[in-house]
């Protein structure tokens, strides 16, 4: 019984959370930032709540998954996340890339909260399809007077930065007894990909 009411209570403790950023939403990507190309890259991933929390998932679910895949998921997003960005620079409507983030946001917490490790191969599609387009996004929203690479790199950089993140959280939900922080924290992602898509 006692565990029940833990886990009720930290959902509400999360509930709460989310509620109090909620209003940041609204000025995700507004496009203002430094305008040294490194440097906005840099922000650029860490001024929409939806980049921050898939970022931390792609680190959330390569621990969940171990061994290499620790370090080789969060490696290829942000390879192909760079490439991404390349195809976000040169083309136009980046409509299908926002549909993919919300859908890595869904799928991510899913698979995180069911504690659900893939196939290998599986999982490198599914990470590189994500990175396709959260790279498309970034580089589709890249001021046309910054230079590709500088302003790619930043993105890059603070990309690597969340995802350690993420992979430090695990490390630090599995050292924590009791509740299943891990699963909690899929929840959020997943219910917060579910709220884009409907909304």
């Amino acid at each position: 019984m006692l565990p029940i009411k833990n886990l009720f209570w930290q959902l509400r403790l999360l509930l709460l959370l989310f509620l109090i950023i909620l209003p940041s939403l609204v000025f995700a990507h507004s496009g203002d930032g430094p305008h040294n190309g490194l440097l906005h890259g840099f922000v650029h991933p860490l001024t929409g709540l939806d980049h921050i929390l898939a970022m931390g998932a792609v680190g959330l679910w390569a621990a969940q998954t171990g061994g290499r895949m620790i370090w080789l998921l969060p490696l290829i997003f942000v390879a192909v996340m760079g490439l991404g960005g390349l195809f976000g620079a040169i083309a136009l409507s980046p409509v299908l890339a926002e549909y993919g983030i919300m859908l890595s946001l869904l799928i991510l917490g899913l698979l995180i909260m069911r504690g659900k490790c893939l196939p290998r191969i599986i999982s490198i599609m599914l990470i590189s399809l994500f990175a396709l387009c959260h790279g498309y996004a970034h580089g589709s929203e890249m001021p046309q007077s910054m230079p590709f690479l500088s302003y790619a790199t930043g993105f890059m950089i603070a990309t690597t930065l969340l995802h350690l993140c993420g992979i430090g959280v695990a490390l630090l939900f599995r050292r924590l007894g009791g509740i299943n922080w891990q699963r909690c924290a899929g929840i959020v992602v997943a219910l917060y990909g579910g709220f884009l898509l409907v909304g």
